[in-house]
């Protein structure tokens, strides 16, 4: 901390630059809409689907507002008292070669999972295209998914079109672009997700669907259901992405960050058990809670639940429907991805806004084509036995994320010092949950984030089954 004071005009400068939000709804709305996307839709209802449901959904619940809680709250506090994107965030508080190292992991982060993710965004507005023609049959047919992303030319030209509509957002800055299309598409998000929520439990047989995902059962628990529950809220979040660190440095001083926070859990699990809702009780219809559809994995939304769609009277507008809810959650998860790359080279390289966004869509599509034609022309091309999209998953999620993560819990116990943090908290909130924090931010946070990284690599090596 001794070098606040050296910095602080140049913190204040910075953040003029950047852009701020309009205030604490503005901030909220882009957390959440942040939080809320693929993992969400696509992620919380197939773990939930394979872990046994509602023990999975307890445990989840649990961690969120324990685990969660503490690593939002530190991430935001340390962007808005550095007033820095993550890697002039931690060499504000130490110029430690370990603490450069905590701010160049969180800020590479985001750079590696935008181009991949955006993939997928493309895939889901291809979805939601074959929907609106009317495409319901085609679209359950279980080879059409393989042959669209095989289909080089078509995987490009969808992900490329979701670059554009993220980037569109971005060159329009902060206030203008990034709290403006969180404020229309979040409550949007929640409208569509009842709608398809009511539709999917309302067929029959359903009813059994909602049973299995809100009763918990000890008899599914075991502790891969914790292992997976702590991945699925570490990765719905946005935890150790950079983002909560960059959307906490345009806040001022009068956000209540843990009324934020609490606010963020809310709407991040909210969407999560609508999604929930959306999926799993007509799984239940459609194949009255068939095992091996429960555990159909990655390819529940984009296999099995277009067969779910062609089962029902309304398929087409269920599909319409549901996978315009997934593109908008994709793309404001985009959006918070692509702005905390634009606010480092803003930050770094003292870049334009405009010439930071022109600089990150080459890289975003150069890197992100990689990844699309991994499945097309170049699908003979692996890393350590992976597809390109799927190595940069592995990398990023499962082994820098949970680093990350551990550097800002070393950032925050060791160079900033709980007690430090608790001071600046208590400054514009009434820190209801302060023994918690303090809790989870020395033992139960490190603990978790070692389990995580540790199955997640034992996973991949095939040691155990996640």
């Amino acid at each position: 901390m001794e070098n606040k004071e050296k910095l602080a005009i140049e913190q204040d400068s910075s953040a003029a630059a950047q852009g701020s939000f309009s205030g604490r709804l503005g901030y909220v709305l882009a957390a959440a809409a942040s939080a809320i996307g693929l993992g969400n839709i696509w992620r919380f209802p197939y773990l939930c689907a394979k872990y046994g449901g509602g023990i999975f959904l307890l445990v989840y619940l649990i961690l969120v507002a324990t685990f969660g809680y503490a690593l939002i709250m530190s991430e935001s506090m340390i962007g808005r008292l550095s007033k820095k994107s993550p890697i002039g965030a931690y060499q504000f508080f130490s110029n430690t070669k370990s603490a450069k190292a905590g701010g160049w992991l969180n800020a590479i982060v985001p750079f590696i999972i935008a181009p991949y993710y955006s993939v997928i965004g493309g895939w889901v507005i291809k979805y939601f295209v074959e929907y609106v023609r009317g495409d319901v049959h085609l679209m359950a047919d279980t080879n059409y998914f393989g042959g669209f992303i095989s289909n080089s030319f078509q995987a490009e030209l969808y992900f490329l079109i979701f670059v554009f509509l993220t980037l569109l957002v971005i060159v329009a800055g902060v206030e203008g672009g990034v709290e403006r299309i969180s404020k229309i598409m979040m409550p949007l998000l929640i409208i569509l997700s009842v709608v398809v929520s009511i539709y999917s439990c309302t067929r029959e047989g359903a009813i059994t669907g909602i049973k299995y995902l809100f009763i918990p059962n000890l008899e599914h628990f075991s502790i891969m259901t914790v292992v997976a529950a702590l991945g699925q809220m570490f990765y719905s979040l946005s935890i150790a992405m950079g983002i909560l660190i960059t959307y906490g440095s345009y806040t001022d001083n009068k956000v209540d960050v843990e009324k934020a926070t609490t606010q963020v859990e809310f709407f991040d699990t909210l969407i999560a058990i609508l999604a929930g809702l959306m999926i799993i009780p007509a799984i239940f219809a459609f194949s009255d809670g068939d095992p091996d559809i429960l555990s159909a994995g990655p390819s529940l939304m984009f296999i099995t639940l277009p067969k779910v769609f062609d089962s029902m009277g309304l398929g087409t507008p269920a599909g319409i429907l549901f996978f315009l809810l997934v593109f908008m959650a994709a793309l404001t998860s985009a959006i918070s991805l692509a702005e905390t790359c634009v606010a480092t080279l803003q930050d770094e390289l003292h870049w334009s806004r405009l010439k930071s966004t022109i600089i990150f869509a080459v890289f975003m599509a150069a890197l992100g084509t990689a990844s699309s034609l991994g499945y097309g022309v170049w699908s003979n091309v692996t890393l350590f036995g992976m597809q390109i999209l799927d190595f940069m998953d592995f990398l990023s999620n499962s082994i820098m994320m949970p680093i990350a993560a551990l550097a800002t819990c070393i950032l925050v116990f060791h160079v900033i010092t709980v007690k430090k943090m608790d001071e600046e908290i208590e400054l514009c909130s009434a820190f209801k949950r302060k023994k918690l924090y303090n809790f989870c931010i020395k033992y139960l946070c490190p603990v978790g984030l070692v389990v995580i990284l540790a199955s997640s690599v034992l996973s991949t090596l095939g040691v155990i089954s996640i």
